[in-house]
């Protein structure tokens, strides 16, 4: 399993021009093979904040998704419209831990 954890800062009008792109990149993902989630959210004591959560079967779907039609469309909204930073990390995982309830 592979984690990947995005952190966006950007302002009001950079998300508002980004918004129709960061919808499309969320659904696009959500239905490639091996990802288990991938979603955008704001910060609630930031509203210029953005978070990425990406889960992922394996590095080689996230290698995929690098190369999907959707990925590129991603980065030229992101290319024409910069964030002022973005700091992403991933994680691969080894055996999943399932917590009791």
């Amino acid at each position: 399993m592979v984690i990947v954890i995005a952190s966006v800062e950007t302002n009001a009008e950079t998300l508002a021009s980004l918004r129709e792109a960061l919808l499309t990149m969320q659904e696009a993902s959500r239905a490639e093979p091996g990802c288990h989630d991938y979603t955008f959210s704001q910060e609630l004591g930031d509203p210029n904040r953005l978070r990425v959560v990406e889960i992922w079967d394996s590095m080689d779907a996230l290698r995929e998704h690098f190369g999907m039609p959707h990925m590129a469309t991603f980065r030229a909204a992101l290319a024409a419209t910069p964030p002022q930073s973005m700091d992403l990390r991933v994680h691969e995982l080894g055996e999943r831990l399932e917590l009791p309830s």
